[in-house]
């Protein structure tokens, strides 16, 4: 299976922000640079592999002490965003557990590269989807979001050596990471489709035909891109936010179905695997309003589909920047 890799920030980062006073702006979460340090993730990477996954999870309890004390961008969003997805004031133990989990599942990625499937327990549910995405040959988009472990769906592909994956993203995010982690697992390719550059819709649909699956991730807003993307404000745990109907667009222009994507961390060894449909844009549209319509609900069904299960799983959404922009 070809990687994954969102532009996720790595826990140094984790919504520090590079704006003004270290408040983060609209589009800093795709500019930061990484603060982590690389002689530290190396040495993490050193005690996964060499010490195993029960004692690198040890050293995780003070690195999470660590950003939960000294990262008060990063606690000021994680604790507004836990009393929405709560109903309630988050506790210490709340808020621990959030940079917690977050720490967990980047951990866990290092297992998951090197194909230590035996490390977890994983549930999967739509596997019946995804075997039918891929007898198509057509390929499709996988539409994920911030939440839990995006390489928690390399549990998929090993029982599915037709199944190709290259995320659609930013090239630049999370290079550091990227090279630790190629350097536990040498043999590990990295399938990145790059956008904002020109060609990136042509290799995206060259890729799908050739029977692969783009994932994209849909609950980050660039402002920067308004000719790819359009801004739409929803409500989101009950105060309106701005998504991007982009990655839908983009879906109905090349008529490709989208499968929504989830890789829920439960605690300990434990994963849950999901994969729903969200949209079929496979059959051709010819009014304009018509197709505007299908754009929108499948946005609002993703939405929906995203608060449902922060609500269910509060401490795997892991944007720790200023979502709902009020700073």
């Amino acid at each position: 299976m070809t990687s994954i890799w969102p532009p996720r920030q790595v826990l140094g980062d984790a919504g520090t922000g590079i704006g003004p006073n270290g408040a983060a702006s609209a589009a800093d979460w795709a500019a930061a640079p990484e603060r982590s340090n690389r002689l530290a993730l190396r040495v993490m990477a050193w005690i996964a592999v060499h010490l195993g996954r029960r004692v690198a999870r040890l050293v995780l309890h003070p690195i999470t002490l660590y950003f939960l004390c000294f990262a008060p961008t990063a606690r000021r969003h994680s604790s507004r965003y836990l009393q929405r997805a709560l109903g309630r004031a988050p506790t210490l133990a709340d808020r621990y557990r959030h940079f917690h989990t977050f720490a967990s599942t980047v951990l866990d990625r290092i297992y998951f590269v090197r194909g230590a499937m035996h490390e977890f327990d994983l549930q999967l549910s739509g596997g019946d989807l995804m075997d039918a995405t891929l007898a198509e040959g057509r390929g499709a988009f996988l539409l994920g979001a911030h939440i839990g472990s995006f390489e928690a769906l390399h549990a998929v592909g090993e029982n599915r050596p037709g199944m190709r994956v290259a995320m659609v993203m930013y090239p630049d995010n999370a290079r550091l990471i990227h090279g630790v982690l190629q350097s536990v697992a040498p043999h590990f390719k990295l399938g990145i489709i790059p956008i904002g550059r020109p060609g990136s819709t042509l290799a995206i649909r060259d890729w799908l035909d050739g029977g692969g699956l783009a994932g994209l991730l849909g609950d980050r807003f660039l402002p920067a891109d308004p000719a790819r993307s359009g801004s739409v404000t929803l409500p989101f745990l009950g105060v309106p936010a701005r998504f991007t109907d982009g990655p839908l667009r983009l879906a109905q222009l090349l008529r490709r179905r989208v499968i929504f994507m989830v890789g829920l961390y439960r605690g300990g060894r434990r994963y849950d695997v999901r994969f729903e449909p969200l949209a079929d844009f496979r059959e051709r549209v010819d009014d304009a309003g018509e197709r505007e319509r299908l754009v929108q609900q499948a946005l609002q069904a993703y939405v929906a589909r995203l608060e449902s299960l922060v609500r269910e799983a509060p401490c795997n959404w892991f944007n720790f920047h200023d979502f709902w922009k009020e700073d």
